[in-house]
């Protein structure tokens, strides 16, 4: 499996034995969960420095899961949901019987991991269109990117990198985004409702 690896470097002998245990998608987005603890500060761990530090958000979660998706065979696909008014989330992409499904780290629950029940990517998207939302309960998801194929960075060692591959997140932003609901829809939004809005929030990580 690990000569999928197209990077110089090789994984130490701890890092795949976490590896060797997250043998499919529910496995991979349970680790996010319970072992890598949310962080909402300014950084870009790679795979291997969110192992050692176990701590990260949506960017660093995808790139760790797109990883161990690879380890198992799949591409290491991911996907930018593009937001108004508030954060970006990047989930990674599988298939599994023709069908899209997801996992995500988030500090909000609703954010997190999808079934792959979805026959297109749009549908996939608007999923998450009732869970997101920025402080002032708006609803804030307005598109998604294409596919991201990670292996194109794979020439920058980003999977076991020391230094944060912030040319990742970067190069996302500069990707199209296909809009996800009609702009005339957009001004007669209402806001979140607030037992949703609590019911995502539960357990989140504050601030500060």
């Amino acid at each position: 499996m690990l000569g999928l690896i197209a990077d110089p470097l090789q994984f130490t002998r701890q890092e795949r034995a976490v590896f060797r245990k997250l043998v499919s998608p529910e496995k991979i987005q349970r680790f996010l969960d319970e072992e890598i603890a949310y962080d909402p500060s300014v950084s870009c761990r790679s795979p291997r420095l969110l192992l050692r530090e176990r701590r990260g958000h949506c960017v660093e979660g995808s790139l760790l899961a797109a990883t161990a998706l690879r380890l198992l065979g799949h591409p290491p696909l991911v996907l930018d949901l593009q937001a108004q008014r508030d954060d970006d989330h990047v989930i990674t992409l599988f298939r599994r019987d023709g069908l899209w499904g997801a996992i995500a780290k988030s500090n909000y629950s609703g954010l997190r991991y999808r079934e792959p029940v979805y026959k297109t990517l749009r549908e996939l998207a608007m999923s998450y269109f009732e869970h997101y939302f920025n402080s002032s309960g708006e609803r804030t998801l307005r598109g998604y990117s294409r596919p991201i194929n990670l292996s194109q960075f794979d020439r920058t060692g980003w999977m076991t990198s020391e230094e944060h591959p912030w040319h990742i997140p970067n190069y996302l932003t500069t990707v199209s985004h296909t809009q996800l609901i009609p702009r005339k829809a957009v001004g007669k939004l209402t806001r979140q409702d607030p037992r949703l809005k609590a019911a995502n929030e539960f357990g989140m990580c504050k601030a500060g």
